[in-house]
């Protein structure tokens, strides 16, 4: 089963081979792996300086699946956040390296001309960075002040406007390519219009709080987020080394690269210290900012749907846990997993069927979950259901596979990532033909 210095071990391993791509193929990306390094380093050394900080100023928060419950820093995703930030905020002017003379005037004149400087694609970056740190800011805010579902369910639509503002001043595309099978009806195109920034708005809603809803063990939400990342990275590599690739193409997967590659670094740093037993808590400040940052390189790379191929299981566990979020069935506040101090593992949490009267619709639901294995129901004496586990993949592992500890039932979940990402791939290498 995977380790901690295991993942730590594959992370590095792939960012070498990443290395030893991007060494004969463009040097801002070499730049841009250092930086990736130094942002992973720092994490990992500062962090543990940061938690008697946290601490002192009661941004804890207890580790309620440990037998002692332990008492934790939270939050700790925003310094990971700020790592990430000053480490791209540095790395900004290398890609424009190019277009400025030993003096940093730029080299066609004093008066720039339109057209020449790339001015499309810096503003891509900094608005990228602004949407990243206001997703950023206001999860800080959710962790602080324990904002209600209600309201903080808009707040990646918020951090996301500063991106489609810019999206729209460079004559983003809002065309969509129609299936093979629809293209005698529709055509080969599809204008959207303003429906395509409403798709964007939503996107950045899902990506951010799909990284949030699968959470609740040790490690899961940074480990979640390195595979994903890892998986970014991988396909943009294998864009940019495709011989065919046209220019553009290859341009929005190096802008990709150049978000995700610190990211890994300053995830590695903290999913060390997250990982069980965990050190530190990274809040929903961490998986607001994973998730804005894969909403941003989905929207400016473009490619969106590439990038929801890497997000199977958060699909999966967003539309089994949708009976819970819109009440069909009793939801708790909390639907992490139940400890059992006895045997030192977690078991499936249960929501009561008999609190709340279960509708027509609930017991459809029901029925046809027991039917695929996805749920366990307790009955009584009476042959009634009175209590079912609670819809989440974390829950179904364990309804699946049993009683874990924590450390792996995180691992068994971050290995049906990876394996859902090379289905991803296999999908939009290999079946993409039949579909575009």
């Amino acid at each position: 089963m995977l380790s901690q210095s295991t993942l730590f071990g594959l992370a590095v391993a792939t960012l070498a081979s990443m290395a030893a791509i991007i060494r004969y193929s463009h040097d801002t990306l070499t730049i841009s792996l250092g930086f990736a390094t130094i942002a992973g380093v720092v994490s990992y050394y500062m962090l543990p300086q940061l938690i008697p900080v946290f601490i002192l100023s009661n941004i804890v928060g207890k580790d309620v699946l440990k037998k002692d419950r332990p008492v934790l820093a939270e939050t700790m995703g925003l310094p990971a956040a700020i790592i990430y930030l000053v480490a791209m905020f540095l790395f900004v002017p290398f890609p424009f390296m190019s277009f400025f003379n030993g003096n940093a005037t730029l080299v066609h004149d004093e008066q720039p001309i339109a057209g020449v400087f790339p001015y499309h694609k810096l503003s891509e970056i900094l608005s990228a960075l602004l949407a990243i740190q206001s997703m950023a800011l206001l999860g800080f805010a959710d962790d602080v002040f324990d904002v209600r579902w209600r309201y903080k369910v808009w707040f990646p639509a918020i951090a996301a406007i500063p991106l489609l503002i810019v999206y729209y001043t460079n004559f983003g595309v809002t065309w969509v390519m129609v299936p093979l099978q629809l293209r005698p009806y529709l055509g080969e195109l599809v204008e959207l219009g303003w429906l395509y920034y409403v798709f964007m708005l939503l996107y950045s809603v899902f990506c951010t709080h799909s990284i949030n809803i699968l959470a609740g063990i040790n490690g899961l939400e940074a480990g979640q987020s390195i595979v994903i990342a890892l998986s970014i990275a991988i396909n943009d590599l294998l864009f940019i080394q495709d011989k065919q690739a046209t220019s553009p193409a290859v341009e929005t997967h190096l802008f990709s690269l150049y978000l995700i590659l610190p990211f890994i670094g300053v995830t590695a740093g903290l999913l060390w210290h997250n990982w069980y037993p965990a050190r530190l808590f990274v809040g929903d400040t961490y998986c607001y900012f994973a998730g804005m940052t894969f909403a941003v390189v989905g929207i400016l790379g473009h490619f969106t749907k590439t990038l929801m191929l890497f997000f199977i299981p958060q699909i999966f566990n967003f539309i089994y846990s949708a009976p819970q979020i819109f009440r069909l069935i009793e939801c708790p506040r909390h639907r992490m997993p139940k400890y059992n101090p006895e045997t030192n593992k977690l078991e499936p949490s249960m929501a009561s069927l008999q609190k709340k009267p279960v509708g027509k619709l609930g017991k459809i639901i029901l029925k046809l979950f027991s039917t695929f294995g996805l749920v366990r129901i307790i009955y009584n004496e009476q042959g009634e259901p009175t209590d079912c586990n609670n819809f989440t993949l974390i829950n179904l592992v364990l309804v699946w596979f049993g009683p874990m500890n924590e450390g792996k039932t995180t691992a068994v979940i971050l290995l049906i990532q990876g394996l859902c990402s090379c289905i991803g791939f296999f999908i939009r290498y290999k079946l993409v033909q039949y579909v575009y």
